[in-house]
């Protein structure tokens, strides 16, 4: 039995990665024994991690530690809490699945490039994640923030020879230095207001939560925090980063990234307006209400409008953080008003889809991995037909299509239809402007929930049925097994979220409860784990295992019926339209699938299309070849990014002028620096 408490478990996961990123390079001759290393010890560390969190979250009490190894008069506070034991379970539990498989996935650029780069910040990427949810200080909080950063910033250019992944690894570093900015801005101004602010005592959260902060600096320390994680989760409009970063991230790292890297955010978010700071206006929660309902509409539509997939999958991610601010945005307005028991419901739905989010977009960047490792493409338009080939990426990707899509008995409806329930009860609140507002942002929500669905009716559909489409043919060929290990356990997850959900909200109340002294475990289980009742059962409830269950005999029936039959099937040539021969190419595509979004929302993008003819070479008076060519652009790019990015240059050139390649000149540069500075002094 083991005796170590939550903390030590957590610190050796963490002491565990850090050695195996100081180990890697010792190993860079034999690359193949350096990913199999690396990466099964990195598994073991999650696992160490994830029984750590949940233990945590499950004795539901506090461990502190100061560890004297900081600056002078600044050591680094650790604290393990049932919010951090949560989001630890979050990162490690991903972190285990997706080391398993990288294992298979890596071992495709032994040969093209070396990996010891990749396998050393991989490790400290997972550490500085698992070190900003342990640390219980500002210090402490900003190195683990910086090392999370930075070392994901090299894991996203490691295929650096390209410029377009140069480009997306600077804009992403850029504007996560952005955010650091305004959260560590927001932490010096809550620390004075802290006791211990001249010993550095008062950069402590525990100080933090003990200080009194006037209501109108209460207000700005939030929104520069929240600003701040935003830059970080990928929030409209300080989302740039993100499409352009995962994508060309190697797609293990993307599902991290964009499955738990964006979680710690809504952690620093969670921890800002629920726990370090004590006073809370219903003002706050409408503006991150807002703006999660404009990035769950966006998202999702930037999302349909593309082809890469891997890109797609990145504007998704959006969309589930904009869901996710949805619910924090209501547990703020519903705990401002007193309502305690309609805020923990609001704060559970936010909580389970972050879990649910981490398990079914890690699944779909690894599916997104695997059909790249067999097609060598990401553009959707040269797919089609996998269904037939990767017999196992096929049926798992399919999983995670449907789980995101919120559908049931998978996880994604459990965590949506909580926040419907969130939404329906809103009419209690006592202010008539919120009553008037709040129904709109939950239609939002349900056209977001719809164009979902149609955006992963595109992904599979093009991606995976039908015919191929490319121009060439292809040698596709099935993931290796550690790939698909680690798509299985990430699909067995999304079904068991799915299907038991009483348990799992059972063992997450203790953090609603902790933060707002209200929980929903008791009326959720209230007619026993078979249905789910958040407030009561007269008022909602859903039995996932009954529904699964007749999902199950629907299929069985249907299968008996259809293969019960004496007579063979008979088959007959596709009817062609009309047309004397059909191609591939004749297959509704990704982009006309998301022709009506283009014409409906279009006023919302920047999109220009193009149509050329060409002739045939044999008859040049025919017009027989058409070349058509879409491109759609990001709006707020231009609005909110190209502005500054234009004055940036402009400046550069005008500063660079300076620089006359003379020695002269540049000693008069000093001459006139020594004279200003001896006037001023």
């Amino acid at each position: 039995m083991l005796t170590q408490s939550p903390l030590e478990l957590a610190i050796a996961a963490i002491l565990i990665l850090l050695a195996t990123a100081a180990i890697a390079p010792v190993l860079s001759r034999r690359q193949n024994l350096l990913i199999s290393f690396s990466f099964i010890t990195s598994a073991v560390a999650s696992l160490i991690a994830v029984f750590a969190g949940y233990a945590a979250v499950t004795g539901g009490g506090v461990e502190s530690l100061v560890l004297p190894i900081g600056l002078p008069d600044l050591p680094f506070y650790l604290r393990f809490d049932p919010l951090s034991g949560f989001f630890v379970t979050i990162v490690a539990l991903l972190g285990f699945m997706v080391s398993i498989y990288s294992i298979g996935y890596v071992k495709a650029f032994v040969g093209h490039r070396s990996v010891t780069r990749l396998v050393v910040f991989y490790c400290l990427f997972m550490a500085g994640m698992l070190l900003v949810l342990l640390s219980d200080d500002a210090y402490f909080f900003m190195v683990s923030w910086e090392l999370m950063a930075v070392s994901s910033y090299f894991l996203v250019c490691f295929e650096d020879d390209q410029a377009q992944n140069r480009r997306a690894a600077f804009l992403y570093l850029l504007i996560a230095h952005i955010g650091a900015v305004l959260i560590l801005l927001s932490f010096g101004l809550m620390a004075g207001f802290a006791k211990g602010f001249e010993n550095f005592s008062g950069y402590t959260f525990s100080a933090m939560r003990d200080s009194h902060i006037p209501e109108g600096w209460a207000a700005v320390a939030f929104f520069m925090a929240f600003f701040g994680f935003a830059a970080k989760a990928g929030v409209v409009p300080l989302h740039a980063w993100l499409p352009e970063a995962h994508p060309v991230a190697p797609s293990n790292v993307s599902a991290l990234m964009s499955g738990v890297m964006l979680k710690t955010a809504v952690y620093g978010i969670i921890r800002v307006g629920f726990d370090l700071l004590h006073s809370s206006d219903w003002r706050w929660g409408g503006v991150v209400l807002i703006f999660g309902l404009v990035s769950a509409v966006m998202g999702i539509l930037y999302a349909l409008l593309q082809n890469d997939l891997k890109r797609l999958l990145a504007y998704s991610s959006v969309e589930n953080i904009g869901i996710i601010l949805v619910c924090v945005g209501l547990a703020m307005i519903f705990k401002s008003f007193g309502m305690g028991l309609l805020a923990s419901l609001a704060l559970m739905a936010g909580l389970y889809h972050c879990l649910n989010h981490a398990m079914f977009k890690g699944l779909l960047f690894m599916g997104a991995g695997a059909v790249l490792h067999a097609t060598h493409e990401r553009n959707m338009e040269g797919m089609g037909g996998l269904v037939h080939k990767l017999k196992w990426t096929a049926p798992l990707f399919l999983v995670g299509c449907l789980s995101i899509s919120g559908l049931p008995p998978f996880n994604g409806f459990v965590s949506e239809w909580l926040t419907f329930q969130s939404f329906l009860l809103s009419p209690a609140l006592p202010s008539p402007l919120l009553n008037l507002l709040i129904p709109l942002g939950a239609a939002l929500v349900a056209l977001t929930g719809a164009l979902a669905a149609r955006c992963f009716i595109k992904v599979y559909g093009v991606t995976f049925l039908g015919h191929w489409r490319g121009e060439h043919d292809t040698v596709v060929h099935e993931a290796p097994w550690p790939m698909r290990i680690g798509m299985l356990l990430a699909a067995a997850s999304c079904l068991a979220l799915g299907i038991f959900p009483t348990f799992v909200i059972g063992w997450l109340d203790i953090i609603p409860e902790t933060l707002l002294a209200a929980k929903i475990s008791t009326s959720a289980s209230a007619s026993g784990w078979l249905w789910l009742t958040p407030v009561a059962a007269e008022r909602a409830s859903y039995s996932a295992p009954i529904i699964f269950i007749g999902i199950l005999v629907i299929f069985a029936t249907v299968y008996l019926v259809f293969h019960s039959r004496t007579t063979s099937v008979r088959r007959a040539p596709l009817w062609d339209c009309g047309f004397g021969k059909i191609t591939n190419r004749m297959q509704y595509n990704s982009t006309s699938f998301s022709m009506p979004t283009r014409r409906i929302y279009g006023f919302l993008f920047n999109i220009k299309e193009t149509v050329k003819y060409g002739s045939n070479q044999y008859l040049p008076m025919l017009n027989n070849r058409i070349l058509y060519h879409l491109r759609v652009r990001d709006r707020l790019w231009q609005m909110c990014y190209q502005p500054f990015s234009d004055a940036s240059f402009w400046l550069a050139r005008r500063v660079g002028k300076l620089q006359h390649g003379r020695i002269q000149i540049y000693l008069l540069y000093s001459f006139l620096t020594l004279i200003v500075l001896l006037v001023f002094s």
